[in-house]
């Protein structure tokens, strides 16, 4: 039975050609970059070119980039590091409800350290108001953080125009767009950024590699000390092949990006139509136009979402029940519940996250197989048993 991988938004399958790239400096580049001899300034030129090649994939300086060891990592870095090293400014952040728990948990760590946190709602579609941001700010406002796109519903959020806003008070601005970067395009400087994170495993290269792009001449407390490294804000020898997996993963994006967007998109718009045809009290979540090419968030109601994903899981469809960071919980998803999609609703929540390596044949074999397992657990639920009875 073959095999077929519909989670990407939880991580991408590494493109062969970063393999190659990787394996390659695995066997030739062994010096430490920091080094002065010959094999140590080998690596350092290696590590300098991947760092312009991921600096030129969001349009930044290479030495505004810092790699990380993960999304959630540069996200910790970005939040924890620039409130501590701007406290005696202020000690207000604004974020949204929506945004990833690497963003999330740390401001409730700061709010421990007497800082102070307002989240804005969002509608319906999970879209945040800009004008809502502008209300939130105050004179104690000291940085912003807002998500360029949802990973989990697929809704890219207005991100320049509250760039602009942001940088009108002039406060500092983070944006996590770890689910964005290397799928549609990401500018730091018509976002208007001070800092942004990024992962390797959202764009078909390894994962426990990523970065936070940081603004030249902004102020951030070290994230790891002890070292030189990263220039001295986040210690310790360098990941090499992973950084060589990131730099040759953002050249392809570059260089691909619109074409692997325009083969998944229909395959996506396909099985979302699809299965709308096919399943009645399902609903999509998201924005029904501003998503991620990927991304097919739905609920099926009278059932659940791990359910139907064990069931999918038998038959050779991998998929995620939500976020990744929060598939192995039993609670409703926290970015449907800002939406306002009922509990109840939200617990049938199920992502299918689409890639370059999904074919028609695929999504064929899913609108297929997927209707008669929910026809199977809903005949198991007394909730739609007392539905049909009415």
């Amino acid at each position: 039975m073959e095999k077929i991988y519909l989670d990407h938004a939880s991580c991408t399958p590494i493109h062969p050609s970063v393999i190659e790239a990787m394996v390659e400096t695995i066997k030739n580049c062994y010096g430490n970059p920091s080094n002065l001899h010959h094999f140590g300034q080998t690596t350092n030129r290696v590590v300098k070119d991947c760092r312009e090649k991921v600096a030129s994939l969001i349009s930044a300086n290479a030495d505004e980039i810092i790699f990380t060891a993960s999304g959630s990592e540069a996200n910790n870095f970005a939040i924890k590091g620039l409130a501590m090293a701007n406290q005696k400014k202020g000690k207000h952040i604004v974020t949204s409800q929506i945004e990833h728990f690497s963003i999330l948990n740390p401001l409730k760590r700061l709010e421990k350290m007497g800082f102070t946190v307002t989240q804005i709602p969002v509608d319906k579609y999970g879209m945040i108001n800009p004008g809502d941001v502008k209300k939130a700010i105050t004179p104690e406002t000291i940085l912003v953080s807002i998500m360029h796109a949802n990973t989990e519903v697929g809704t890219i959020e207005p991100i320049e125009e509250i760039g602009k806003i942001v940088k009108e008070h002039e406060i500092l601005f983070h944006v996590d767009a770890v689910a964005s970067t290397g799928v549609i395009p990401v500018n730091v400087n018509t976002m208007k950024a001070d800092a942004l994170s990024l992962a390797s495993n959202q764009f078909y290269g390894p994962p426990g590699i990523g970065a936070l792009f940081l603004k030249q001449r902004t102020r951030i407390v070290p994230f790891i000390e002890g070292g030189v490294q990263e220039g001295g804000r986040r210690a310790g020898t360098e990941n090499l092949p992973g950084i060589v997996g990131m730099g040759k993963a953002a050249e392809l994006a570059k260089r691909e990006m619109e074409t692997r967007a325009m083969h998944i998109k229909p395959l996506r718009d396909k099985l979302l139509e699809s299965l709308a045809e096919r399943i009645d009290h399902l609903h999509v979540n998201g924005h029904p136009e501003k998503r991620l090419p990927g991304n097919a968030n739905v609920s099926l109601e009278y059932i659940e979402g791990e359910s139907i994903l064990l069931f999918l899981d038998m038959k050779g469809i991998a998929v995620s029940s939500g976020s990744a960071c929060t598939s192995r919980s039993l609670k409703s998803s926290h970015v449907l519940g800002a939406m306002g999609v009922d509990d109840a609703v939200a617990q049938g929540s199920i992502l299918f996250s689409l890639g370059i390596d999904n074919s028609e044949e695929h999504i064929e074999y899913v609108i297929e197989t997927l209707p008669p397992i929910v026809k199977r657990l809903r005949e198991m639920s007394p909730l739609y048993e007392d539905l049909l009875n009415k």
